[in-house]
């Protein structure tokens, strides 16, 4: 047989989760598959997934019509009737790992809606509200790492809930989520309440930091330094998780089971294609780490990447990196901490405004032909 890479990866200590849900996947047994295969052991959706997974498919004919019929014409409730049937399967899929690693893993994310990115209280009250309806101890909700992001994440950790921090990428606001999810630990032990099956990941985007910067070091005439700024604000990010989560404060929280907030590699596959295809998976592996990957670059990682530890390798070398592409006139810290997270968010916006959209024609269309 030949070798399995993302098995080699997984021995390092490095969990691999799918960016991928879909009716088909579920179904039709892929995700399962590549569950007991490969050592697939999470999956990440978001409204563009969705968006993908319910417009270019019919196999959500027969669920539509269903939640047409006992909803009426509100495509919010149509979508979440749909995209919560698909988020309890893939739970439930992965229900044995979560089990198995008692918390640890086997989770699957599903997104808050974009309105309430800039809404702390909003998105505590709806998180709280989408977990009781969705039901499955092994979900994570999806907040955006905005600033309203951070004290709304602490919030919902506090009341016990697991939390995927997404579209951090900036090591500033990574650490501010890594310390809001150990004081509310603390608060939940402190007032008597148990730690041991409240679970996070800080999802750490990636390629879209290379995106940015290699064209605004192109502009520069410096493209010597492109392709390089993304794994080298990710390396930082680790360094800061493993200063974070140790000493004293954190083997407190150890002690009483707390879960660590494993950092996760998001937007992982190349946009450009001059790099390698397993870029953001070979340069990235590390210990008590997610690498979240698109069906592709698991097809890839499996067949050929380099499972070898390299995520705390040369860190001396990525704090340079970083140096040199501002001194070459790259303003990192207005990309990362600004305008990745308003593009990102609005992203996600426009995906879920025509997911919605595009549901509230389709219902139309099927009410006129009654």
């Amino acid at each position: 047989m030949p070798a399995n890479r993302l098995r080699e990866i997984q021995a390092l200590g490095q969990a691999v989760w799918l960016d991928n849900v879909s009716r088909g996947l579920v179904e039709d047994g892929g995700l399962h598959k590549l569950v007991e295969e490969d050592g697939v052991s999470g999956v990440t959706s978001n409204p563009t997934i969705f968006e993908k997974a319910i417009v270019n498919s019919d196999r959500y004919d027969d669920a539509f019509e269903r939640a047409l019929a006992e909803a009426g014409p509100d495509a919010r409730e149509i979508f979440l009737r749909l995209a919560i049937a698909d988020i309890r399967d893939a739970c439930d899929i992965l229900g044995d790992v979560y089990e198995r690693t008692e918390g640890q893993d086997g989770y699957v994310s599903f997104e808050l809606p974009p309105e309430v990115a800039h809404d702390a209280g909003g998105s505590v009250a709806l998180a709280v509200a989408l977990r009781d309806r969705i039901d499955r101890p092994n979900l994570l909700i999806k907040v955006p790492g905005t600033e309203a992001g951070v004290p709304a994440f602490e919030e919902l950790t506090a009341l016990g809930h697991s939390v995927n921090v997404t579209l951090l990428f900036a090591v500033a606001r990574y650490e501010e989520i890594a310390e809001a999810y150990v004081r509310a630990l603390e608060r939940r032990l402190d007032a008597g309440e148990p730690v041991d099956r409240v679970s996070s990941v800080a999802s750490f985007f990636v390629s879209r930091v290379d995106g940015k910067v290699d064209a605004a070091l192109t502009e520069r005439g410096r493209s010597d330094l492109a392709g390089k700024a993304a794994i080298a604000n990710a390396k930082l990010a680790y360094a800061s998780f493993r200063r974070i989560f140790s000493g004293e404060r954190w083997e407190r929280l150890a002690a009483a089971g707390a879960n660590l907030q494993r950092p996760l590699w998001a937007s992982t596959s190349t946009k450009d294609p001059d790099y390698p295809d397993t870029l953001y998976v070979d340069e990235l592996i590390g210990p008590d780490t997610v690498n979240t990957m698109p069906d592709a670059t698991i097809e890839a990682a499996r067949d050929h990447a380099t499972a070898v530890r390299t995520i705390d390798r040369d860190l001396e070398g990525a704090r340079a990196l970083l140096d040199a592409v501002r001194e070459a006139g790259v303003d990192v810290e207005d990309i990362v901490s600004r305008r990745l997270v308003e593009e990102g968010v609005a992203a996600f916006a426009k995906s879920f405004d025509s997911l919605i959209e595009t549901i509230e024609r389709k219902a139309a269309g099927a009410q006129a032909r009654v």
